[in-house]
């Protein structure tokens, strides 16, 4: 059977891959499953977008495909990814779908499902949706017809129930005022909501990137490019800078010299605040197997016990759960603060951050660099075709060889995007980036020639 799921959902080329074709049968497979086996069956299904301009497309074919199969459909237009998450559980809707290729250029997009509870899919609920996805012999048997058929209508004012929501993690006694924060907005979905939280906790505040046209998003712009975000702080004199990605389910921090924070010393930070204040349940943290041994160690000397996961906010979720762990995060900048929000969270990220900053003296710049860092290098390899690693001859001796180096070493495919990432960490920069040199030349006349 054909695969359609991928690291965070459904995602590629709009129009090619996610055609509105591809999308109403993807809606109506997902439509059939929770009808199946949603526990509230309330009949309804929450639907949420970011920016891009083929959500226009895609957002009609899963009305199309839900309400064939009898859903109502509840449209609340451009809002964060962990939004819906929320609002899923709280409109007491039966699932949500968010229609966001995240962090991708504007020509992709794709599907990220939630359950009733507002908790992301499992990859066996995955799989059961694309076998009625496939199966197209019972297809015709799920359609509805007369008054069986669901029906669509769009609400506008649900931006205040996730505000308030955000807001209520923030402490009640404290505002930032006096704070100089540069919002960089990505042009994606948080263009609304970010500005207004800050606005109303009374920060100094520089918005940009806030005008997506639908072809803007995550142009030169938001998480992926923190060096545009720290030449305005410096130009505004501002004490931090906040990106978001395109759907705001990620955060990445500048500090007041325009430097970007590393996401492993952000976590740490965070994962001390929260031990300092008796709020890391268990004292522990889950981080991935992306994450700088120095973040482990460093963690591990205050007492907090550090466990890894696969790369994806999926899984680190499932693991915070299964050790009964509050907080968890990768280092791109997916941040879980499990008491405030269901998913990864830029903006209670962001809020969480500025609230250890307003506590402080200190600047950013000192105050979220506790450590050093290993020497790691990490590479995106665009290739022409996925070989399962194991079988690729010689992989294994020199994976052996950087082990013997010393070496930690990560080699796996992107889940979103037709690329292989390599990581290579150690304690002699040197004999890092000549390892990855040699790893790289390997694996180009392996799998890109």
């Amino acid at each position: 059977m054909k695969k359609l799921f991928g690291t965070d959902g459904v995602r590629g080329k709009a129009g090619e891959f996610l055609d509105a074709a591809t999308a109403m049968r993807l809606a109506l497979s997902m439509g059939v499953y929770f009808k199946q086996s949603s526990s509230k069956q309330t009949g309804k299904i929450l639907l949420g977008k970011d920016t891009r301009r083929s959500g226009y497309m895609i957002e009609n074919a899963i009305v199309a495909g839900l309400t064939s199969v009898g859903y109502d459909v509840v449209q609340i237009g451009p809002m964060p990814t962990p939004a819906i998450a929320y609002l899923t559980q709280s409109m007491r809707c039966d699932a949500g779908i968010m229609l966001s290729a995240s962090h991708n250029p504007f020509y992709d997009n794709g599907l990220k499902f939630f359950n009733c509870n507002g908790d992301k899919l499992s990859e066996q609920e995955e799989k059961q949706i694309e076998e009625i996805y496939f199966d197209e012999k019972n297809h015709k048997t799920y359609h509805k017809t007369g008054k069986g058929i669901g029906k669509a209508k769009r609400i506008d004012d649900v931006i205040g129930r996730y505000i308030v929501s955000i807001k209520s993690s923030f402490p009640v006694d404290k505002t930032l005022y006096g704070i100089k924060v540069v919002l960089d907005c990505a042009n994606g979905a948080g263009y609304k909501v970010g500005p207004t939280i800050l606005s109303e906790l009374d920060a100094n505040l520089i918005v940009i990137n806030d005008k997506p046209n639908g072809y803007n998003i995550n142009d030169n712009c938001g998480a992926l490019y923190p060096q545009n975000l720290g030449k305005a702080v410096l130009k505004h004199k501002a004490d931090i800078g906040i990106a978001l990605d395109g759907d705001a389910d990620r955060l990445v921090v500048v500090d007041e010299k325009g430097q970007t924070i590393d996401g492993d010393k952000l976590i740490a930070t965070i994962a001390t605040s929260l031990k300092a204040q008796n709020k890391l349940q268990n004292n522990r943290c889950v981080v991935t197997v992306m994450s700088n041994m120095a973040t482990e160690n460093y963690l591990q000397s205050q007492d907090i016990e550090v466990f890894r996961t696969d790369v994806g906010d999926r899984f680190v979720l499932a693991k915070m759960k299964e050790i009964k762990s509050n907080f968890g995060a990768e280092q791109s900048g997916h941040i879980i603060l499990k008491d405030i929000s269901k998913t990864g969270d830029g903006l209670a990220s962001a809020l969480y951050v500025l609230s250890i900053l307003c506590q402080s003296d200190e600047k950013a710049s000192k105050l979220f660099n506790p450590f050093d860092l290993s020497s790691q290098l990490l590479v995106s390899l665009i290739i022409k075709k996925k070989l399962p690693l194991q079988e690729i001859v010689g992989l294994d001796n020199l994976k052996q060889k950087l082990k013997d180096k010393g070496l930690r070493e990560l080699i796996r495919y992107s889940g979103t995007e037709n690329k292989i990432r390599l990581l290579i960490e150690g304690a002699d920069e040197a004999i890092v980036k000549k390892s990855m040199n040699e790893l790289e030349t390997f694996i180009k006349k392996t799998l890109c020639d």
